[in-house]
């Protein structure tokens, strides 16, 4: 080729080069507050508890978002506001509305944007509120505009309203029960959000939506047994689909009384057929196993827990609390589960089995415990101070073992021991699901004959320490019977409250676009 025809070529592209090296990147917010709360709890959650990140520092709660990552260099991010509570009660008004509105002021401040990451869990009530994540994003869409794509990250455990499902663009959630992909499904919900923007498609074209009649508990629903672990492994294949973007099953949130609380399954995609289909497979896989679901590790009452543990050769032996669990909404102070312990002759002798107990907030306690000092005798009550409707406040009268200070959570905690009982206190409540979570205290869950954990599931370090476990069926916010729990306002008929309800409409209702 000649020179002078060369350069004519080179000339030619200079301006589309030009253009291509100097395309801005795309602007992308991120806000989101996550707490899953229970209406049967008489606990309130206040602003402070959802540890509020703020600006640059929002950065920190996504470890593909650290400053040379690829995710990172991707866009111009502009993050406002990500919280994250401790399960509980339900979200005061005025914490509801502080948080929303500074993460609504942080996104009038940078306009326009040709995105957002909204990151939630789904399951958060508010006094007074039905539908907050939808009510919150329709706030932010009210600021941002239509125009706008937003997509939106869950937990499997949350739930998908109406209003919730228009105004996301794209929407996902965990595969895993425990959630072991949790960042996973983050990052899944920002690199979709990135392409989509970068291969100039836009907003998926099609959001297939279905409301699935069934409110199970998470400790029912586990992807680590079946059949939740085969419906679950649908659900890659099936987002890998071409014309499909992303697919999810929501069990939904069964300790709140809303009308939105019920399991849902939604794809979105470009290609009308298969979104519709794939759907509708997901959905009737749901409803034909409905059935099978167990719960993820044998049960009893407190008493037939014990019991075996005491009985049984193997140790450690765990016992799940279930029914005031603070991950999943329970106040954490219930003391019914703690004070049964207490009264058994086995552990009435510092000999007897030994048995921890995590935990019990106690703030009062923890005050008296630094008085009297490591090694010295302490006595005074304990728990009941938000959730006594089982039990009174229980009195502990023991030796003080260790006082460490400094958790995000607990703030102080000590270890009271009563007889053969180490009872955890704590100043602030706070769930117990690392081994180190013990270890800094002195205690060693390894070798403890006995390990009571207000829990539901086992997190992966307890589940895989574990020699034996059960799941006992205690009283509390988020009673793993949920068939006593007194719902008012939930759809109905719902399985398993309507055993018999006949097979519903499992067809997809195609979500308008929220630009519609």
């Amino acid at each position: 080729m000649k020179s002078s025809h060369l350069s004519l070529i080179l000339l030619l592209l200079l301006p589309s080069l030009a253009l291509a090296q100097t395309k801005p990147l795309p602007r992308i917010a991120i806000a989101g507050l996550a707490i899953e709360s229970s209406t049967f709890s008489p606990a309130l959650t206040d602003e402070a508890a959802f540890h509020a990140k703020y600006a640059t520092d929002v950065f920190s709660a996504y470890p593909f978002m650290a400053a040379d990552s690829p995710l990172r260099k991707k866009a111009s991010w502009f993050p406002t506001i990500v919280g994250k509570s401790l399960p509980g009660g339900a979200v005061t008004r005025a914490a509801y509305e502080s948080l929303v509105n500074k993460t609504l002021d942080s996104l009038k401040k940078h306009l326009p944007y040709d995105g957002l990451y909204f990151d939630i869990h789904g399951a958060m009530s508010v006094v007074g509120l039905d539908d907050p994540e939808g009510d919150f994003i329709v706030r932010i869409r009210k600021v941002i505009g239509n125009q706008t794509m937003i997509s939106t990250s869950m937990d499997l455990h949350g739930n998908v309203s109406w209003r919730l499902a228009q105004n996301s663009d794209l929407i996902t959630c965990y595969r895993m029960a425990p959630h072991e992909d949790a960042m996973q499904t983050k990052q899944r919900a920002v690199q979709n959000l990135i392409n989509r923007i970068e291969s100039g498609k836009g907003k998926p074209a099609y959001k297939a939506y279905i409301s699935v009649p069934i409110l199970l508990p998470g400790e029912k629903t586990s992807t680590r047994i079946e059949p939740g672990k085969s419906l679950y492994k649908q659900v890659a294949p099936a987002a890998l689909q071409s014309g499909i973007t992303d697919a999810a099953i929501w069990i939904g949130y069964a300790w709140a009384d809303e009308p939105r609380n019920h399991a849902v399954v939604m794809v979105t995609g470009d290609d009308k057929q298969k979104v519709t289909r794939t759907a509708e497979q997901l959905a009737r896989s749901f409803w034909n196993v409905r059935n099978q679901f167990e719960f993820v590790a044998p049960t009893g009452t407190l008493t037939e827990c014990l019991d075996k543990a005491i009985a049984s050769p193997k140790h450690p032996f765990y016992i799940s609390d279930s029914g005031d669990n603070p991950t999943a909404g329970g106040a954490g102070d219930a003391t019914w589960t703690l004070t049964q312990i207490l009264a058994r002759p086995e552990f009435k002798a510092a000999n007897g089995p030994s048995l921890l107990y995590a935990s019990i907030p106690a703030p009062e306690l923890i005050k008296s415990a630094i008085a009297a000092g490591v090694g010295n005798h302490v006595e005074g009550f304990a728990g009941a101070a938000v959730d006594n409707r089982f039990a009174p406040p229980v009195k502990l009268s023991g030796t003080v073992e260790s006082i460490v200070s400094g958790d995000k959570d607990a703030e102080v905690e000590a270890v009271i021991k009563v007889g053969s009982v180490h009872v955890i206190i704590t100043q602030k409540r706070k769930p117990y699901h690392k081994e180190i979570d013990f270890t800094r205290l002195g205690l060693n869950p390894r070798t403890a004959d006995i390990v009571v954990v207000k829990i539901g599931y086992l997190e992966p370090e307890l589940y895989a320490m574990r020699a034996d476990w059960l799941l006992a069926i205690t009283p509390g916010g988020v009673d793993q019977n949920i068939e006593r729990l007194p719902y008012k306002r939930i759809q109905r008929p719902m399985f398993p409250l309507d055993k018999d309800m006949k097979d519903p409409d499992l067809r997809a209702k195609l979500v308008p676009l929220s630009d519609k």
